[in-house]
């Protein structure tokens, strides 16, 4: 049985992922930052020290606890400065790697679900998925990882998760995936410095291409491609 068919659907992330932008989020996390009269980070710290749940991120960078409510007028405060600032363009190669897959994939994102569907209409990319899910409430509290959502977004495409790959840029993509049973193979390019991604255990690939390329292939430890980092 090939690849293809075992895995048989591609899930998507989209920030990060799909959607280049690193710098925009780290400008709206210095908006957030500097409300708080604290320090300013560069795209390198982000991508060293940014995980999930966010709020830790925050506190890490603060160095003191970032409660629920707290939390939520910053993630407001992140959001607002985030949409000041788009729009930004696609991964260089995300549109022809939605075209090299050969089955059906679709996108679950972090990301408010409205807004999400409007940017997807925006790159004419909505005809390339069987399903977009996006956040229908804020967040408010630590309870951010991306595992929950992701089984709900397999149930409503009735997917067994041994039957997906996810492709995704942090290391809470991979975390996701093995909760439900699925494989994952990692964006270097994104939300995360190589390195953390690597130490998932995860195939790790330097272009969407080249993850599209992994996640066909019927071992990960196989390299396929050029580009292909596969750890």
């Amino acid at each position: 049985m090939s690849a293809r068919r075992r895995h048989r659907h591609l899930v998507w992330d989209w920030n990060g992922t799909l959607l280049d932008d690193l710098s925009v989020v780290v400008a709206a996390t210095n908006v957030v930052f500097a409300s708080l009269d604290g320090p300013r980070v560069d795209a390198g710290h982000h991508r060293r020290h940014f995980r999930r749940p966010i709020a830790d991120y925050y506190a890490q960078v603060l160095g003191r606890p970032v409660g629920g409510a707290e939390f939520g007028r910053l993630n407001q405060l992140f959001h607002d400065a985030y949409q000041a600032r788009l729009p930004c363009p696609l991964t260089a190669d995300a549109e022809v790697a939605l075209r090299q897959w050969s089955g059906p994939q679709s996108l679950l994102s972090m990301w408010f679900h409205d807004e999400l569907l409007l940017a997807l209409e925006g790159y004419r990319l909505t005809g390339h998925f069987a399903r977009v899910d996006g956040m229908r409430r804020p967040l408010a509290g630590p309870a951010d990882h991306k595992g929950p959502f992701l089984a709900a977004h397999l149930a409503a495409l009735q997917l067994d998760g041994a039957d997906v790959v996810l492709i995704g840029d942090t290391v809470d993509d991979a975390t996701a995936a093995a909760s439900v049973g699925a494989r994952c193979v990692l964006y270097a390019g994104g939300f995360t410095e190589p390195e953390q991604l690597r130490a998932t255990g995860a195939p790790v690939a330097e272009s969407l291409m080249a993850a599209v390329d992994l996640a066909a292939a019927d071992d990960q430890g196989r390299r396929v491609g050029a580009g292909v980092r596969a750890r």
